[in-house]
């Protein structure tokens, strides 16, 4: 039986006619709606960043406004004739650590007082700050020179004078103060000295120095214990320890800790601390071991994070070429999560910056006239002699509280940036 052949193009099925979408009415309001949305929700994003900006610009520049006054003080221009003073010192005597004593002894600060109110009078001579004459003393033990010289120096005004320049205080005051400045006499001039002085009792001679130096000393502490210790337990918990009760329940104290409010470490240092070492009180040392505390559970739990975050490849990879346990953790997983370790450094160590509940309790509240010399000496932090000076009742301590904000946040910065430079030094990509 003999088949005819068929046509090829008769036998192929027919092909389904392909139509387009079917836009409904519908169809395009639904797509007119989100689109609507997603651009509203990009709006709203946009507005959020920029009323953040708006809050941020705001807030450093009323803090900027009020805080370059607060660099400034008002001196009155005063010229001393050394070689009409009769101060009877040498280049030796002047080099001794007792050369401030000398030449008070020698009658330097009436000698100052004289030439005042010989060129301003004796009201306005009475407007300059009882320890102006050291101002005098320490350029002379800098340069023994000046005893054969004329020189005009600027001695800090009493508070009274100082806001009479700025037109407040009291009417006779303004008034002193409108003509001194009128004779060039009185003005208000950069003050380098503010961040050379310690704390005082006039706004005219405080400086910022010895708190800053205290902030340093006490940070330094807290680093040095907190670092180490935080670092070394995550490692522990991460790669060594046990997955039993115990470890639980450590896990959860950790977690606990570091949402502590920071009096409670205040109250354990005032406890534990100060009754070890009774003599430390407000010391940089008992200071640094007690924000170790509240900065400790913040560094464990992110370098858990860290470490946890390294592929697990990475140490498969290291122990089949022959390393130990000991050397994957610190050669291959300890350089790979440091970056991150250093990320909750920089936040726990902020946090520790700007506390001032924890240190109220172990005495760092006292007044300190002069710089730490060491960890074990009375010291004082930024945020605790800002709250100290927000305080008090004098109108000059107001510009001196906003320069101490700006001297707090510079060196901040600068310590988040030496972190976050050495964050990045050691960031490994893979």
């Amino acid at each position: 039986m003999s088949t005819m052949p068929m046509d090829s193009a008769s036998a192929a099925p027919a092909r389904p006619q392909v139509t387009g979408p079917t836009r409904t009415a519908a169809f395009e309001a639904r797509l007119a709606r989100r689109y609507r949305a997603e651009r509203n929700f990009r709006l709203l994003g946009l507005a959020a960043v920029a009323f953040s900006v708006a809050v941020l610009v705001f807030l450093l520049g009323n803090m900027l406004a009020n805080g370059i006054g607060g660099f400034q003080r008002a001196e009155l221009a005063v010229s001393i004739d050394f070689t009409k003073a009769g101060i009877d010192a040498d280049p030796t005597s002047l080099a001794a650590p007792s050369a401030v004593q000398t030449l008070e002894m020698q009658g330097l600060p009436d000698i100052v007082t004289f030439f005042a109110e010989e060129q301003l009078g004796k009201d306005a001579a009475a407007q300059i700050s009882p320890e102006a004459w050291r101002d005098v003393a320490a350029a002379l033990t800098r340069d023994p020179d000046l005893l054969a010289e004329t020189r005009v120096f600027h001695l800090p005004t009493s508070s009274a004078l100082a806001a009479g320049l700025q037109g407040e205080g009291a009417p006779e005051m303004q008034a002193l103060a409108k003509r001194l400045a009128g004779e060039g006499k009185l003005a208000r001039n950069w003050d380098w000295g503010f961040l050379a002085r310690s704390d005082a009792t006039s706004p005219q001679s405080v400086g910022i120095w010895g708190a800053l130096k205290g902030s340093m000393l006490t940070m330094l502490v807290t680093l040095v214990l907190a670092f180490p210790v935080g670092v070394l337990s995550a490692l522990y918990l991460e790669e060594y320890a046990p997955k039993n009760r115990w470890t639980e329940i450590i896990e959860v104290s950790i977690s606990n800790l570091a949402a502590v409010p920071s009096i409670i470490f205040g109250l354990l240092g005032l406890a534990v601390f100060l009754a070890v070492f009774p003599d430390l009180r407000s010391a940089p040392l008992v200071g640094g071991m007690t924000l170790a505390l509240m900065t400790m559970p913040v560094i464990v739990i992110s370098g858990r994070n860290a470490i946890k975050a390294v592929p697990p490849s990475i140490r498969d990879g290291a122990l089949a070429i022959g390393a130990s346990p000991v050397q994957v953790v610190f050669h291959h997983v300890l350089p790979l999560a440091l970056p991150g370790m250093l990320t909750g450094t920089i936040i726990g160590m902020a946090r520790a910056l700007g506390e001032t509940a924890p240190l109220l309790l172990i005495g760092m509240r006292a007044f300190v006239a002069t710089p730490p010399d060491g960890f074990t000496s009375p010291a004082t932090v930024l945020p605790m002699q800002i709250f100290l000076w927000s305080d008090e009742i004098d109108r000059g301590f107001v510009e001196r509280t906003s320069a101490a904000i700006i001297v707090l946040l510079v060196f901040l910065l600068a310590m988040n940036g030496l972190a976050i430079y050495l964050r990045n030094k050691f960031e490994k990509r893979w």
